[in-house]
């Protein structure tokens, strides 16, 4: 393992000597690969998908398709599109005895990536970490075995077509011993980013001795205030709980305000064509029920618990301050929405609540590098030491000082 690690340390360090034209034409080239090898990707995904039962949520996660190829290759012509993070000068000053510094930004090194089953990941990470300087080692789950297997190797085939390192990009094995391996690379791994559910960031941040930023569990809060329109509630609830439920930034609670009771069966009414299941407490109960036909009554657990399934729980609140109460009892920094015309309770909303990313008026499932406008994702960070939200290449870089001087002596 140890090999492996030092054989990426040195790619990293090649890594550097690329120009920004050479890495912006090889993240092209993978784009338009991509594309080509539709067929390879889709079949070994298919055998990934074979093991996998249909009902499981994390089917849709791991499901490529046509045009989600399509989409791949999209975003990382967007990565290589975007200017590069590397270089610039953050500040720049001179001391009274002549000696300038300059604070500028560099790549991070190696950076250890551990995801589940999503393949798509494996061409986010890849890109980012590519054009910001850093090479990366993977560690996939066993879900997505044979697409990452795929994936790989077609990165590696364009990267040896470019005179590029192919350890700039490595895959390690599924098993679990090359995870705690990674986790303890001290010295040749600079910093780790699990992707993925509660259980897998709990365990990485718990047996890293490499740093880490903690990113994806998403338990998502919508607040429908006594001022919410309920033409826009109605678009935003649902966007938000059924665009694609697996994902982090699908919504898991909704809150509403008690006089609004009247309009929650016409609130939640659409999602009933997914046959979403409601877990309501004693109130929002009463409201919904022989109106919405699947609805169960909430247990203690259903206000901690991030669905990532056809499911959501609904707790009925005062006002304002019960609700902001409840999600800082019960959120995990990742995405909060309110809805709300008043525009002084969604001010107070912003500033109030503690997440990653908050929105008045717009549903949590925008909360994503690419709608951002960071051309992918390396992850969502729901920590505040370095990065904060949707990582894009600004993110995953660090920064040194550079002096310069004509021979000052230090009295």
């Amino acid at each position: 393992m140890n090999e492996i690690f030092h054989k990426a340390k040195q790619a990293s360090r090649e890594l550097n000597l690329l120009s920004d034209e050479k890495i912006n034409a090889t993240l092209l080239h993978l784009a338009d690969a991509t594309e080509a090898a539709e067929v390879s990707i889709l079949e070994a995904n298919a055998r990934d998908l074979a093991r996998m039962d249909e009902s499981n949520p994390m089917y849709d996660r791991l499901r490529l398709t046509p045009d989600r190829i399509r989409e791949i290759a999209d975003a990382t012509r967007s990565v290589a599109a975007l200017p590069s993070p590397l270089g610039k000068t953050l500040a720049e000053w001179t001391q009274p005895n002549g000696m300038t510094i300059k604070k500028v930004s560099v790549p991070f090194g190696v950076i250890g990536i551990i995801y589940e089953a999503r393949p798509n990941v494996t061409f986010d990470v890849f890109s980012l970490c590519f054009k910001s300087g850093s090479a990366v080692v993977m560690k996939g789950g066993h879900d997505a075995e044979e697409s990452n297997a795929a994936i790989t190797a077609l990165i590696h085939s364009v990267l040896r077509e470019e005179g590029i390192n192919e350890a700039v990009a490595t895959m390690l094995p599924v098993e679990r011993e090359y995870t705690a391996a990674l986790l303890g690379a001290v010295g040749y791994v600079d910093l780790i980013i699990p992707r993925g559910g509660r259980g897998l960031i709990d365990y990485v941040r718990d047996n890293s001795r490499v740093p880490v930023i903690e990113t994806g569990a998403g338990l998502c809060h919508t607040y429908f205030h006594t001022s919410g329109d309920l033409a826009k509630g109605v678009r935003i609830v649902m966007n938000a709980k059924t665009r694609r439920v697996s994902v982090c930034n699908a919504l898991d609670c909704l809150l509403i305000d008690a006089n609004r009771l009247p309009d929650l069966a016409n609130l939640v009414m659409p999602m009933a064509e997914k046959k979403v299941e409601i877990a309501a407490d004693p109130q929002t109960f009463a409201a919904l029920e022989g109106k919405y036909p699947y609805l169960v009554h909430a247990s203690d657990e259903a206000w901690d618990t991030e669905w990532r399934d056809y499911k959501m729980a609904i707790r009925t609140v005062a006002d304002a301050t019960e609700a902001i109460e409840h999600i800082a009892k019960h959120g995990s920094g990742h995405s909060e929405c309110i809805v709300a015309e008043d525009e002084a309770v969604c001010n107070r909303f912003c500033k109030e609540v503690d997440a990653s990313c908050v929105y008045a008026n717009v549903p949590t499932s925008f909360t994503d590098g690419g709608q951002f406008g960071f051309g992918a994702e390396i992850g969502i960070s729901t920590q505040k030491l370095h990065a904060r939200g949707p990582m894009g290449l600004p993110e995953i870089t660090t920064y040194k000082y550079l002096i310069t001087g004509d021979a000052p002596i230090r009295p």
